[in-house]
């Protein structure tokens, strides 16, 4: 099956990234499918999208994740209300628990009970969508409107219909997920999952996950592309980033991230990764990343050799490729490689 395209603009660093106007203009202009944004704990996600809704016309315009956390999902039903208003329906509204350092490190709440977190937001925001009446929630996360005798309640508070009336009732949802039941989830009541790291070649990893999923759900799985002859330099940048993940982040005990590789048969990898890592090996464990790991998940190589690669993605579940573009050139080079 053809792939969709979207190119990934995640969040900023230390300041904003240049020209992402031009950007994704040419990536509207070369048939990228999508423009998609993310945030941690500086720029935003949906700001950025406004921006550059203004500026293109066809483009979808996703959020890859916006943190539930962040925002109540009242507020964030607002937000993409507006944002679908203001793009003419491109709108994407992707969301996650983000991790419980940033959840418990940044927002100061809580990271218990993440599924049910998750499925209470859901429902919250396709009511806000739905506008069929006022807004009602009586699970324990966002009770609405707030339980008269709760802590703090004045006692006035009352259910609501948003005021203005949503372009598309329907607005895609995606979940960021991992774990088995939190894929499942998404498989349950989103419109699209985003994978962090998937491969073509093991799909038997979330096979039982997805086996709910409905017609047309959408799989946008973020990879990275590196066109060059040199495979040992190439793949070095995505070894740095599995080490990250699967060895820094979290705790030893609990690290979503490894979990996930140990699940598609790298636990003794893994375990290494992420032993030298917390001991401040950082050099070492970036080593101890496997080649063939690397290989599965991202696509590095001379062009030939993604090509040939290219063929398992297509023939897998994954219906589309979230790409990282570090260059005017990159963006056309992508374009070739996936839709052409």
């Amino acid at each position: 099956m053809a792939l969709r395209l979207g190119l990934m603009a995640g969040y900023w660093g230390t300041k904003p990234p240049k020209d992402l106007v031009g950007a994704a203009k040419r990536a509207e202009a070369l048939g990228y499918w999508g423009f998609f944004t993310a945030e941690a704990y500086g720029s935003d996600a949906f700001t950025p999208l406004a921006w550059i809704g203004a500026h293109t016309n066809s483009i979808k315009l996703g959020t890859a994740i916006i943190q539930i956390s962040a925002r109540t999902p009242t507020s964030a039903a607002m937000h993409a209300l507006t944002l679908d208003h203001l793009s003419k329906g491109r709108l994407i509204l992707g969301l996650g628990v983000s991790g419980p350092q940033v959840v418990e490190g940044w927002y100061g709440r809580p990271f218990s009970k993440p599924l049910a977190r998750t499925r209470e937001y859901i429902s919250i925001i396709r009511q806000v969508m739905a506008r069929e009446g006022p807004v009602m929630n009586s699970g324990p996360h966002y009770p609405i409107p707030y339980p008269a005798d709760a802590p703090g309640s004045w006692g006035l508070g009352k259910a609501l219909k948003p005021i203005t009336h949503p372009l598309r009732s329907n607005v895609p949802i995606f979940l960021g997920a991992e774990g088995p039941k939190n894929v499942a989830l998404a498989a349950e009541v989103c419109d699209g999952w985003y994978p962090l790291f998937y491969s073509p070649f093991r799909e038997e990893v979330y096979r039982d996950s997805i086996a709910g999923r409905p017609e047309g759900f959408e799989i946008l799985c973020p990879v990275h592309i590196h066109v060059t002859d040199d495979l040992e330099a190439g793949r070095l940048e995505v070894k740095q980033n599995i080490a990250l993940y699967v060895g820094g982040m979290g705790s030893r005990d609990r690290n979503f991230h490894n979990k996930l590789i140990s699940r598609m048969g790298f636990g003794d990898a893994a375990k290494r990764i992420q032993d030298l890592y917390l001991d401040r090996q950082k050099t070492a464990a970036v080593a101890a990343v496997p080649d063939d790991l690397v290989d599965e998940v991202s696509l590095v190589g001379p062009k030939e050799m993604i090509r040939q690669r290219l063929a398992a993605w297509e023939d897998s579940a994954v219906t589309g490729l979230l790409v990282w573009p570090k260059t005017t050139d990159d963006i056309a080079t992508f374009a070739e490689l996936v839709l052409n």
